[in-house]
């Protein structure tokens, strides 16, 4: 009589600590539609103010889940399609309804583009996750700008035009500079800053404190000034962390080139 192969065992429950990660994914998720509900109502000041509630909920929910150990590859998919929801599509939408509707095809044709540009850095960002053949110091880099924050910079000039309430910042010109630009910083292979794994010195968690208090009284008093400085602040920093990795590679390179080759035998045999 032939063996039958064992069935698999049927998972009749999961732990909670699994789920909690997906259900901070699905409210970051539920952000970024509601954000769309507000761009086309035309509450573009709450609209802002959803995305970034969803950004920083996908900020926990990865963090809450290593935490947890509640990391699985259902919550790795659900993250990565809330993420091109909230941090593609929604901004694409909201400044088609803010300021390229008026363009007609060409305002849709560039508000699209960063939509699939969202989706491509997504895409390659999956693929690199766990790459053996790259560097450990190399994950404090992503590769191209993170989708949080390329919503954050494509929404400078709508803040901006919120906070000056002045039609330059409101232009369909502007905002497809944005558009474009975020759009190749997305998909390039440009290495900017990941703080996932940042540490804190001893001495420097005072100041940084201090620091986040400012941060935090300007955020109550100009939200939409302060963040499109934080936005502008993070442009100026891809330099530096451009400068800073391809140093870190020279001198990896370097030192790899004058370690002695290992030997597979003795010579003298």
């Amino acid at each position: 009589m032939p063996i039958m192969p064992e069935r698999r065992r049927r998972i009749r429950s999961l732990p909670f600590n699994v789920i909690i990660p997906n259900i901070i994914t699905l409210f970051a998720l539920s952000a970024g539609v509601t954000a769309i509900r507000f761009g086309i109502e035309g509450r573009w000041q709450h609209s802002v103010i959803a995305l970034l509630i969803a950004a920083v909920l996908d900020g926990l929910d990865g963090r809450i889940a290593r935490l947890l150990r509640g990391t699985s590859k259902f919550g790795a998919e659900l993250d990565s399609l809330s993420d091109i929801i909230c941090f593609g599509v929604a901004p694409a939408l909201i400044l088609y309804l803010f300021a390229m509707h008026d363009r007609a095809g060409v305002g849709w044709a560039l508000c699209l583009l960063y939509a699939v540009c969202c989706a491509l850095r997504l895409a390659r960002f999956n693929t690199m996750i766990g790459d053996p053949d790259q560097p450990v110091w190399a994950y404090n880099y992503f590769t191209g700008v993170p989708a949080p924050a390329a919503a954050l910079l494509v929404l400078i000039p709508l803040m901006l035009s919120i906070h000056f309430e002045a039609e330059a910042f409101a232009s369909s010109a502007m905002a497809g500079v944005f558009l474009v630009g975020v759009s190749a910083l997305m998909v390039s292979r440009i290495p900017t800053f990941s703080f996932k794994k940042g540490r804190v010195p001893v001495n420097g968690v005072l100041p940084l404190m201090l620091l986040i208090g400012v941060f935090a009284a300007f955020l109550v008093s100009q939200p939409w000034l302060t963040l499109s400085g934080v936005g502008l602040v993070y442009l100026g920093s891809i330099p530096v962390s451009y400068t800073l990795y391809k140093r870190r590679a020279a001198a990896e390179a370097e030192s790899r080139a004058a370690a002695p080759p290992d030997d597979d035998f003795d010579a003298g045999l």
